[in-house]
C-alpha cells in the first residue's frame, strides 16, 4: 500500500460521510460493534430478569411485573432505535463509535438502576441511563441530517421527536401518585409514534431488511443465552444448598428442552420478509413481547428451581405458571409474526394455540406429576407443537413442488 493510500484509509477510518447505506447492499451483516453493543444490553436484560425472578419467588408478582415491563421497555426501545439507525447510517468511523460508546455507557447506568426501580419504584438512575442513550442517538440523527440531504427531513423529525419525549421522561420523575402511571403510558405511546411520524412525513430511511432481520435474530440468541445462564446459576445454587434431587433434575431437563424448542420455533422457516414500513414496524414492535417473554422464561425457570428445593414463597402451581405464561405468550406472538412476514414456519395457527393451551394446563399439574413432571410436560408439548408444524411445512413444500 502506498503512503497516499494508507493516509486515505486512515482518514476514512477517522471520518466518513454519513450519507445513508444502500438498502439493497449484498452480504450486509452485523458488525463487531453491533455485537459488542448487544452484549452491553443483555447485561441490563439479565438484571431485569433477575429482579423479576426474586419478585415472583417472594410472592410480589404485581409489583415485580410492573417494574419489569417498565425497565424492559427502556432497554428494548433504546436497542431497537440504535439497531434501525445503524442499519441506515452505520459509518463505523470514530465519531460514530464514540457516540455508540456513550449509548453503551447509558445502558450500563440503566442496569445499575434496575434494583432501585424494582424495590422502591425509584426510576431516577434508570432515566439517567436512558437519557444518556437517547441524547447520543439524537446526536447521530443530527449528524445524518447534516451529511445526508436526501434524508434530512426524516432525520430532523427523529431528532426532534426523541428530544421532546426525553424532556417528558425527565419531567415524569416528579409526577405524583397516579400521574406516574398515566404519564408512563402516554410517554410510551409517544415513543412508539415517533418512527411512524418521522418515516411517514419525511420519507423512509434506508434501513436494510435482511440486516434488520439478522440483528433481531442475533439478539434473540443472546436473550436465550441469558435464560440458559440464569437457569444454570439457579441450579448450581440449589445443588450447593440442598444437593441433587429428582425434582431438580426434572426441572432442569424440562427447562432445557423448553428453551431449545423455543429457539427452534424462532429459527424455523425462511428469512422474514420486511417489505413495507407497516410490516417492519409491526414485526419490530412485536419483538418487545418476544424478548420480554423470553427473558421472563429465565426468571420463571429460576422460580421453579427455588420451588423444587423449597426456597420459594409461592406454590408449585404458581412457580409452574411463571414459566407457562411467558412460554405461551412467545408461542402465540411468534405465530402471528411468522404469518405476518411469510416465513412459513407456522402452517396451522390452531396447532400453536392448542400447544399454548396445553402448556398452560401443565401449570395446574404439579399436585399430580410434581413440579419436575410439569416442566417436562411443558418441554414436550412445545417440542410436539414444533414437530407438528415442521411436518405440515414439509408437506406444504412438497405440494407446491
Amino acid at each position: 500500500m502506498t503512503e497516499q493510500a494508507a493516509s486515505g484509509a486512515s482518514a476514512g477510518l477517522w471520518r466518513r460521510l454519513m450519507n445513508g447505506r444502500d438498502p439493497g447492499e449484498e452480504h450486509r451483516a452485523a458488525t463487531p460493534l453491533e455485537l459488542f453493543f448487544d452484549l452491553c444490553f443483555v447485561v441490563a436484560v439479565a438484571k431485569a430478569a433477575a429482579e423479576l425472578h426474586h419478585a415472583i419467588a417472594e410472592a410480589h408478582l404485581a409489583d415485580g411485573l410492573v417494574g419489569y415491563l417498565s425497565v424492559f421497555f427502556a432497554i428494548w426501545w433504546a436497542w431497537m432505535n440504535f439497531t434501525w439507525f445503524a442499519s441506515a447510517y452505520d459509518t463505523d468511523d470514530v465519531p460514530y463509535r464514540l457516540l455508540t460508546l456513550v449509548q453503551m455507557a447509558g445502558v450500563l447506568v440503566l442496569a445499575a438502576g434496575v434494583p432501585a426501580a424494582f424495590e422502591h419504584f425509584d426510576f431516577t438512575l434508570v432515566v439517567v441511563g436512558y437519557v444518556l442513550m437517547r441524547v447520543a442517538l439524537i446526536a447521530q440523527w443530527l449528524r445524518a441530517a447534516a451529511e445526508h440531504p436526501e434524508g434530512r427531513g426524516t432525520a430532523l423529525r427523529y431528532a426532534a421527536g426523541i428530544a421532546v419525549v426525553q424532556v417528558g421522561w425527565i419531567a415524569r420523575l416528579w409526577a405524583p401518585g397516579m400521574w406516574a402511571g398515566i404519564t408512563f403510558v402516554v410517554l410510551v405511546l409517544a415513543e412508539l409514534a415517533v418512527p411512524a411520524w418521522a418515516e411517514a412525513r419525511g420519507g423512509q430511511t434506508h434501513w436494510h431488511p435482511r440486516h434488520i432481520a439478522e440483528r433481531y435474530s442475533l439478539f434473540t440468541i443472546i436473550v436465550l443465552g441469558e435464560v440458559i445462564l440464569a437457569s444454570l446459576t439457579a441450579v448450581q445454587s440449589a445443588v450447593s444448598a440442598s444437593g441433587v434431587s429428582v425434582p431438580l433434575v426434572l426441572v432442569a431437563a424440562g427447562g432445557l428442552v423448553l428453551v431449545f424448542a423455543l429457539w427452534w420455533i424462532y429459527f424455523t422457516g425462511a428469512e422474514a420478509h420486511l417489505g413495507s414500513l407497516r410490516t417492519a414496524l409491526t414485526w419490530g414492535y412485536g419483538h418487545f413481547v418476544v424478548f420480554a417473554a423470553l427473558a421472563a422464561v429465565g426468571a420463571g425457570l429460576g422460580v421453579t428451581v427455588d420451588a423444587a428445593t423449597h426456597h420459594a414463597h409461592v406454590s408449585e402451581q404458581a412457580a409452574a405458571l411463571s414459566v407457562a405464561v411467558p412460554v405461551a405468550v412467545v408461542m402465540l406472538v411468534l405465530a402471528v409474526l411468522h404469518r405476518l412476514t411469510g416465513t412459513g414456519a407456522v402452517e396451522r395457527a390452531v396447532l400453536v394455540l392448542a400447544g399454548a393451551v396445553v402448556v398452560l394446563a401443565f401449570a395446574a399439574t404439579p399436585p399430580l406429576f410434581g413440579l419436575g413432571g410439569a416442566m417436562v410436560g411443558m418441554g414436550l408439548t412445545v417440542s410436539m407443537t414444533l414437530a407438528g408444524n415442521l411436518v405440515l411445512s414439509a408437506r406444504h413444500a412438497r405440494g407446491r413442488g
